[in-house]
């Protein structure tokens, strides 16, 4: 007989104000769960994108406290949330990169799960304008405007006007703003509010499917969902010279709720990296 998961029939609170439910939730029904969002929690508390309220702690300690928000509001023993961070890719330098990460904090168990996602499938750009004109329709059009809201705000501070999809509203924030700035300038930017960001939202949805996917797997030793992946380990030897790179070399599975841990080679096999990745070859 199969054992029934432990979130088989559970109510889990999502801490949102922006819609996530509709990403998040059809991935846990495969799981048996459901999703409840609160309706008096303030999430832009902890900080938001457009700046007013700063982000204070890390994203997965602010996804935390989102969650445990949610466990408050409702009185659940089970909370989720996502966090959202967006910039130029450390590596690539020139191109946006996406990171987010959802966990599920589970007080059922004593543990807090963790998934994180990073992709280039990111439209998180902006401009400083001196009039509206300068925003041809190809640089909406790649920013995803108007599925894709905006923000326009006064450069380099004062006023900010959020979930712009119209283009003559779009145009009148824009004047407003550089009315009421210093330099006669507006910062026009992509709204990464994900009920406002279509891209953002697969993100999520992608990303709760890889979460499910996780949960379900259960610890050998004490049964907890959610066992996989917690570090790697670097060190995969240059294919020239045999040194060890920063390359992964392995990857380090365990459990939250208990110390079960599992060391488990590249899946792909590799046994030796690329010598431009080596120090020693490639300096």
């Amino acid at each position: 007989m199969t054992e029934p998961h432990p979130y088989a029939g559970a109510t889990i609170a999502l801490a949102t104000m922006h819609g996530k439910a509709e990403a998040l939730a059809p991935a846990f029904v495969m799981l048996g769960a459901s999703l409840v969002v609160p309706d008096s929690i303030d999430t832009d508390a902890l900080g938001t994108f457009s700046g007013e309220i700063p982000r204070l702690h890390p994203p997965l300690e602010t996804a935390i406290a989102k969650a445990r928000l949610a466990m408050a509001a409702t009185g659940l023993p089970l909370g989720l949330a996502t966090e959202g961070s967006f910039g130029p890719d450390p590596v690539i330098g020139f191109v946006s990169i996406h990171r987010e990460l959802a966990v599920l904090v589970d007080d059922l168990h004593g543990q807090m799960v963790c998934e994180w996602r990073n992709c280039h499938e990111t439209n998180f750009a902006s401009r400083v304008v001196a009039h509206a004109s300068e925003l041809d329709a190809t640089r909406l059009a790649r920013w995803r405007f108007p599925s894709h809201a905006l923000i326009v705000r006064a450069e380099p501070q004062g006023p900010v006007v959020k979930s712009l999809q119209d283009r003559f509203a779009l145009d009148a924030a824009i004047a407003a703003c550089i009315a009421r700035s210093p330099t006669r300038q507006a910062r026009v930017e992509t709204d990464m509010r994900a009920h406002l960001n279509p891209t953002r939202m697969n993100q999520i949805a992608a990303l709760g499917e890889r979460l499910v996917e996780r949960l379900r797997c259960r610890c050998t030793r004490c049964r907890a969902p959610g066992f996989g992946r917690i570090d790697v380990e670097t060190g995969l030897p240059c294919g020239w010279c045999g040194r060890p790179t920063g390359a992964v070399v392995a990857e380090i599975h365990g459990c939250a709720a208990c110390p079960e841990c599992l060391r488990l080679p590249r899946r792909d096999g590799l046994r030796q990296s690329d010598p431009a990745h080596c120090e020693t070859c490639n300096p």
